[in-house]
């Protein structure tokens, strides 16, 4: 199993990217996906979940700016990430496990590399 995750940069707030993590080897349409993040000296958050069935669900801090779609023919989940913050400035990960642990943030499956968002003030 494979989690390619892509799409970061460097942007100025108020700007936008999409992230995208295209997933191989396993049953795609059958997983719930998330998005993580995780910066220097802080544990791996929450961003964005959506089901396999296409309900999503949201930080708080990303309520409103952030949204998580999904193809099932392209086995890949996105992130679009719009009127971006300095503090959304991290490492993204995309992830699939089903939704409860993906909430918890536990024993999650599988995880992808890792791609690096960085806003500037």
């Amino acid at each position: 199993v494979q989690l390619q995750a892509s799409g970061g940069g460097l942007v100025q707030a108020g700007g936008f990217l999409r992230l995208s993590c295209v997933a191989t080897g396993l049953t795609f349409s059958s997983y719930d996906m998330g998005w993580f993040r995780q910066t220097p000296g802080k544990q791996r958050e929450l961003v964005a979940v959506i089901t396999s069935g296409g309900s999503t669900n949201y930080a708080d801090s990303v309520k409103g700016r952030f949204t998580i779609s999904r193809d099932n023919a392209k086995n890949t989940v996105y992130l679009q990430m719009n009127s971006l913050k300095p503090e959304d400035t991290a490492v993204y990960y995309c992830a699939a496990d089903y939704w409860a642990n993906l909430v918890r943030g536990a024993s999650i499956g599988y995880w992808g590399q890792g791609t690096l968002v960085t806003v500037s003030s």
